[in-house]
């Protein structure tokens, strides 16, 4: 299926709210395409995809939470929800279902800009001629997990495909390891407001696929005031 990676669709029904954020990306020289509904969306899914789309939650056709789950179920491209549903409830689910980032309306132009382009940077593709010097495969404490296609594999043989966030999220930590590192490194260097529990979560999440007994991790360990401790020793192949 084609995919424009520098494309960007706006998913949202308030033409005002549309026209802004438009018109935020056209000055930062990014191009974009809006789309009113769910079912336009996904009608144009069937031929292409973005290289980001923008997604309000409360769309006139149905629930933008059910369609993030019908995009992440066979696309992979950049997700990042702008919406004007705040509570923890939606956030939460949110991030679990596959998005990327979530900011809540009203949004300041800079920081949505500063999202879009962090995100973007996670679908990269590898730069032509180093696929070759870079190792993809890491093994650590039995498990096996590929960079490059996201499937982790299990000490049992079992092997699963991460969602995006959590493919990044695990890499940062493989690349690092036994060493501390903070929520805001585990993002991109975002910085985070004191609520924004978004690295949590995904934490939360990878700790459900890698730990017998997630509240009691063994290899993801919380350093409490500090950030994330991942223990293990990890060979890159």
């Amino acid at each position: 299926m084609p995919r424009n990676a520098g494309l960007i669709w706006i998913v949202e029904d308030d033409d005002a709210v549309a026209r802004l954020i438009g018109s935020t990306l056209e000055r930062y020289d990014f191009a974009s395409e809006r789309f009113d509904s769910g079912e336009a969306l996904l009608r144009q899914l069937r031929q292409r995809t973005p290289g980001l789309c923008i997604l309000d939650l409360g769309l006139p056709d149905m629930d933008g939470l059910e369609l993030l789950r019908q995009i992440r179920a066979q696309h992979a491209f950049g997700l990042l929800i702008l919406t004007g549903r705040g509570d923890t409830y939606d956030r939460v689910t949110g991030l679990e279902l596959g998005a990327d980032d979530y900011m809540v309306k009203p949004f300041e132009p800079r920081e949505l800009i500063a999202r879009v382009r962090s995100v973007l940077r996670r679908y990269q593709p590898a730069l032509p001629g180093t696929q070759g010097e870079a190792p993809r495969v890491a093994a650590f404490a039995g498990w096996r997990f590929d960079s490059a296609t996201h499937d982790l594999t299990s000490p049992a043989g079992q092997t699963e495909t991460l969602s995006l966030a959590e493919a990044t999220l695990l890499r940062r930590l493989l690349e690092r390891p036994n060493q501390i590192l903070s929520r805001e490194q585990l993002l991109d260097g975002r910085n985070l407001d004191a609520l924004d529990r978004s690295i949590d979560l995904r934490v939360s999440r990878l700790r459900k696929r890698l730990e017998e007994n997630p509240q009691h991790a063994r290899l993801i360990k919380t350093v409490y005031g500090a950030g994330y401790l991942f223990c293990a020793e990890v060979v890159w192949l």
